[in-house]
C-alpha cells in the first residue's frame, strides 16, 4: 500500500562549466544521490534540468558587441523604437545597453500600470485616481512624470526603472503607451520586445505602416562573429550573465533531452521522462508578478510528456455520486470510478475543477518551485508518482 503521492526532489549537483558532459554529469550524480538516499528510480519518473546548466554548457552566450551588431544589420543603425520591454535588470537591461549601442537614437516605449508580467512602474489605484485610460492616453517622459510623480520606484528590487533604463545609453529616451502604433510617431524601425503577446503586437505594426518590425526572437538566431545563438527563440528567455554578456535559451533541447533518457535507460533499465525548464507558469499574488519571463516553460521534453491531465474531481463524487458511504467502503467506490473513467474527460462533469494545461507546464512550474533561482544548488528535480493516482497500487 502507498502512503505518499507525488514527490519533487532537488538533486544536489556539480557547478557546470562550459564545454562539461551534461549528461553523464547528471546520471551520474542522480544515481549517486539515489544510492546515498535511499529511493529507487522508476519508469515514468520525471527528471527537469533547468535551461541555465543546458545553456551554461552549451556555451550559448552573446556579448552586447555581438548583440548590437545583429540588431544594426536589422534596424539600419539610425534611428530605432522598442516597445515593451519588461521591467528587468536580470532580463533586459544588458539587451537594453546592446540596442543603444545599435543606433544613433533608441525610443524606448514602456506598457503602464505594468509591464507584460506584472512589475508595475505606478498602481492600478494611482491610474483610476488621475482618470488615466491606459488604453488611450500616451505620454512622453515629462507628461508622465506631470500626472503621476516621481515615486516609480519597484516595491520589490528598490529600483526606478524609468531612470535605470535612461541611464545605460545617452541616446535613450522614454515614453509610454500601450497603443504597439504610438512608436511610429518617433520611429518606423521597431523591435517589439513583449514575450507571449509578440506575434500579435508585429502583425499590428506592420499593418501600420512600420518600415523594419522585427521581435526578439528575430535577433540573434544565428552566430555573430563566434557568438551562441537559438535559431527558434533568438534573444527570449536570454537572461545576464555578466555585465557585458548575456546567456541565451538554450538551442538542441530535444536531442539533449533524448540522449539523456536513454542515458537513464542503459544505466537503470528504468524509462525515465526527461524535461528541460525554465520559468514556471505561475503569479506572485502579492506582487502581481507573473514568473513566466521565458517565451516557453519547456523548449523541449521526451515523448511521454506530451498531453494534458485526465484527473476525475474526487470531491464532486463524494459530494454527489457516493455521498452516502463513508470509510473503507467509500475508499473502494472512489478507486472503482477511477479505473473506470474515460480516456478523454475533457467537457465531462466529473473533471472540473481539475487543471487544464499541459503536463510540461504543470511540472517546469513544480520544477521551478522546487529548484529556485538562488543557491539551492538543485538544477535537477527528479519528480516522482506524478503519474500515479488514488486507485494505484
Amino acid at each position: 500500500m502507498r502512503y505518499t503521492g507525488v514527490t519533487s526532489r532537488g538533486i544536489i549537483m556539480p557547478i557546470f562549466k562550459e564545454g562539461d558532459d551534461l549528461v553523464s554529469l547528471i546520471k551520474d550524480n542522480l544515481l549517486l544521490a539515489s544510492k546515498n538516499e535511499g529511493f529507487t528510480l522508476n519508469d515514468r519518473d520525471v527528471v527537469g534540468v533547468t535551461e541555465a546548466v543546458v545553456a551554461r554548457t552549451q556555451g550559448n552566450y552573446a556579448t552586447v558587441q555581438q548583440i548590437a551588431k545583429d540588431v544594426k544589420a536589422k534596424l539600419g543603425g539610425e534611428d530605432m523604437g522598442i516597445i515593451f520591454p519588461i521591467l528587468s535588470r536580470n532580463r533586459f537591461a544588458i539587451m537594453l545597453r546592446a540596442l543603444s549601442m545599435s543606433c544613433k537614437k533608441l525610443y524606448v516605449q514602456l506598457s503602464y500600470p505594468s509591464d507584460e508580467v506584472g512589475n508595475h512602474l505606478i498602481s492600478v489605484d494611482e491610474v483610476d485616481e488621475k482618470k488615466v485610460n491606459p488604453f488611450t492616453d500616451d505620454f512622453d517622459e515629462k507628461g508622465f512624470r506631470d500626472k503621476f510623480g516621481y515615486d516609480t520606484i519597484h516595491p520589490f528590487t528598490g529600483v526606478d526603472y524609468i531612470e535605470y533604463y535612461k541611464s545605460l545609453g545617452d541616446n535613450i529616451e522614454i515614453v509610454f503607451s500601450n497603443n504597439p502604433t504610438y512608436i511610429l510617431k518617433y520611429t518606423k524601425n521597431v523591435l517589439n520586445c513583449d514575450i507571449h503577446t509578440r506575434k500579435r503586437t508585429k502583425r499590428i505594426l506592420q499593418n501600420a505602416g512600420a518600415e523594419r518590425v522585427f521581435s526578439l526572437d528575430d535577433i540573434m538566431t544565428a552566430s555573430v562573429d563566434g557568438s551562441g545563438f537559438n535559431e527558434k527563440f533568438g534573444l527570449l528567455g536570454a537572461n545576464k550573465a555578466t555585465e557585458e554578456r548575456v546567456k541565451l535559451f538554450p538551442r538542441d533541447c530535444k536531442a539533449f533531452v533524448d540522449k539523456l533518457q536513454k542515458a537513464l535507460l542503459d544505466a537503470t533499465g528504468k524509462k525515465l521522462e526527461v524535461m528541460v525548464y525554465g520559468d514556471g507558469g505561475f503569479k506572485d499574488p502579492v506582487g502581481g508578478i507573473w514568473e513566466l519571463a521565458d517565451p516557453v516553460v519547456s523548449p523541449a521534453f521526451t515523448e511521454g510528456l506530451k498531453g494534458t491531465p485526465n484527473e476525475l474531481k474526487m470531491k464532486y463524487f463524494a459530494d454527489n455520486d457516493l455521498k452516502d458511504l463513508s470509510g473503507q467502503e467509500l475508499a473502494e467506490a472512489m478507486k472503482e470510478k477511477i479505473k473506470a473513467k474515460d480516456a478523454n474527460l475533457v467537457g465531462d462533469m466529473t473533471s472540473q475543477g481539475t487543471t487544464p494545461r499541459q503536463l510540461t507546464d504543470l511540472l517546469g512550474s513544480l520544477c521551478d518551485l522546487t529548484s529556485g533561482s538562488g543557491d539551492r544548488g538543485t538544477p535537477v528535480v527528479l519528480i516522482q508518482n506524478y503519474f500515479t493516482n488514488y486507485a494505484s497500487e
